[in-house]
């Protein structure tokens, strides 16, 4: 089992994802997991990936995620912890039921949702991410009516299987999300 490099990941990722937002936000969760592996001494790449291509099938099929992108990962031989990571991120969305059982797993779930705050806080504050600040993120991730779309519980949950509290969780991706500042 291989992972793909950084630049056939793209690829793919362009393949399948046309919509500007979604690219970004497969650059963001890549970012915020891949910190989260350095901080484990695990993979990075392995961490990368995951989050990378964790949505790569929303774009075009979003009744049916992650459903087609599993199916892809098996064809394209990529490791089982990959596709046990993308599988749980879904729990409890379009009748999946995986629950996250690796650190892998457990960071996808917690980085995804989170991403959408920041990315969201960002549009109404126009500062680079490295230059938040905690508390205003977690004022946002508590208030329900901003960006309501997003799934606290998961992130909660997550943080709480991770074994961090959700400043801690804010300050590491604070951390890790300002890799893309220089982008």
């Amino acid at each position: 089992m291989a992972l793909p490099t950084k630049d056939e990941a793209r690829t793919r990722l362009h393949t399948h994802v046309k919509d500007t937002y979604q690219r970004f936000h497969a650059e963001m969760v890549g970012c915020a997991t891949q910190g989260y592996a350095q901080k484990f001494s695990e993979d990075v790449h392995l961490y990368w990936c995951s989050g990378y291509l964790h949505d790569i099938d929303y774009d075009e099929q979003p009744t049916l995620h992650p459903g087609p992108s599993l199916e892809w990962f098996v064809q394209w031989d990529y490791p089982q912890a990959l596709i046990h990571a993308v599988e749980a991120h879904a729990d409890g969305f379009n009748g999946f039921t995986a629950k996250p059982e690796t650190n892998l797993a457990k960071t996808l779930l917690a980085c995804d949702e989170i991403c959408g705050i920041f990315y969201a806080y960002q549009k109404l504050n126009p500062i680079p991410f490295g230059e938040m600040k905690a508390s205003s993120i977690k004022k946002r991730l508590l208030d329900e009516r901003f960006a309501p779309g997003i799934n606290r519980e998961h992130i909660f949950k997550a943080c709480d299987g991770l074994g961090v509290t959700v400043d801690e969780h804010i300050e590491n991706l604070i951390k890790s999300l300002s890799m893309l500042d220089t982008k």
